[in-house]
């Protein structure tokens, strides 16, 4: 437990630090919109990117605690993760797990550096919620493939070193689909922007032109590809992002209310909800360590934790409008509740929408 809390101490000095010195200012779904590659290499640095992976490749070969730990510090406090944070959460992983020796040592000193930004290509305009029936093709060429399709909602794949892309190789449904790293900036690669409502640009439509890839950039096994990417989902599903997303909105917002504030009580049930979340996702983290990667608990956590969100929003507009204050909210909690609006609507899609979630649920529990 002391190391545990001398991991807490660390990343949080680290964090004041940052603070201190105006390095960046906290946002809302930090982990999504918060890019800046200079604080992923200050946290790289300091190794406190990639905590679970082996020594021999930067990491400190720690557990999912250590790791949970960090990540809820970053999120708590809105830093701007986003240039890592698919790099460490999914590719990392599916490296060490699936990677041959030389993606490994390529790869993975990048990520715990925090040089390795990372867009994952899974969703498709025609397959909707259908990951099965994508239609992203891959072609035996030779000395690699050549990959032709599209990808949309790719995160940060405008400033991706690579996208991992899964596309079929042969087969029907869940068989054919393999996993592959497609470098970046490719001239056959062409990433085309979808900006939010709020004009920022986070998503991206990446359209693939026979784009060569070599063999050594297959990750994993070919045909293994279905295996792989409900691994990475998982793992995306899994973490404290899907309730920690607003935290510092409502932390922003909390100075000046009264001690016999109305909201008190509905602060009291988003504090409870919050602390079994993390009763939740400590277990969950621990089933993924172990290679449990199809608990029922994960889409559970994904679904009711994204909703759980998007109503912390009404609870900022009530903490807003909240009569006991003494005085009223600063210029930050208000633009961080304009932050989280803008973000609320996708909350509970990506990752897998609450409705294709909750069938992975009613499955599971009729087994």
């Amino acid at each position: 437990m002391s190391d545990i809390t001398d991991l807490r101490a660390e990343i949080r000095s680290f964090v004041a630090a940052e603070l201190a010195q105006q390095n960046f200012a906290p946002h809302c779904d930090s982990w999504l919109i918060g890019f800046d590659p200079d604080f992923s290499a200050r946290l790289g640095a300091r190794g406190l990117i990639g905590l679970m992976l082996p020594k021999e490749f930067g990491g400190r070969g720690l557990g999912v605690n250590e790791r949970l730990v960090v990540s809820e510090e970053l999120l708590a406090a809105g830093a701007p993760v986003a240039a890592h944070w698919f790099a460490e959460r999914q590719f990392a992983p599916s490296v060490l797990r699936h990677g041959t020796d030389a993606q490994q040592q390529e790869w993975l000193p990048r990520v715990t550096a925090g040089n390795a930004w990372i867009s994952i290509g899974l969703s498709e305009a025609d397959a909707g919620s259908d990951l099965a029936a994508i239609r992203t093709r891959a072609d035996k060429v030779d000395g690699g493939w050549a990959i032709t399709g599209a990808k949309l909602w790719s995160s940060g794949a405008h400033t991706a070193h690579a996208i991992v892309v899964l596309a079929r190789t042969g087969g029907e449904r869940h068989d054919g689909l393999t996993q592959f790293i497609v470098r970046l900036p490719n001239p056959a690669v062409h990433i085309r922007p979808i900006p939010l409502i709020s004009g920022e640009h986070h998503f991206n439509e990446v359209a693939f032109d026979s784009s060569f890839v070599p063999d050594g950039d297959v990750l994993g096994p070919i045909g293994n590809g279905w295996n792989q990417a409900m691994q990475e989902l998982a793992f995306e599903r899994a973490g404290p992002e899907r309730y920690l997303s607003t935290l510092p909105m409502l932390q922003a917002l909390l100075p000046g209310l009264g001690h016999s504030s109305p909201t008190a009580a509905d602060l009291g049930r988003c504090i409870a909800e919050i602390t079994s979340f993390r009763t939740i996702n400590q277990r969950v983290a621990e089933q993924l360590s172990a290679g449990a990667t199809a608990s029922i608990e994960i889409p559970l956590l994904k679904s009711l934790g994204t909703s759980f969100e998007q109503g912390t929003v009404q609870l900022a507009l009530d903490l807003v409008a909240d009569a006991s204050r003494a005085f009223p909210p600063s210029d930050q909690a208000l633009a961080l509740l304009r932050e989280a609006q803008f973000q609320s609507p996708g909350f509970t899609i990506r990752g897998g929408t609450n409705e294709v979630l909750r069938g992975i649920i009613s499955k599971g529990l009729s087994r």
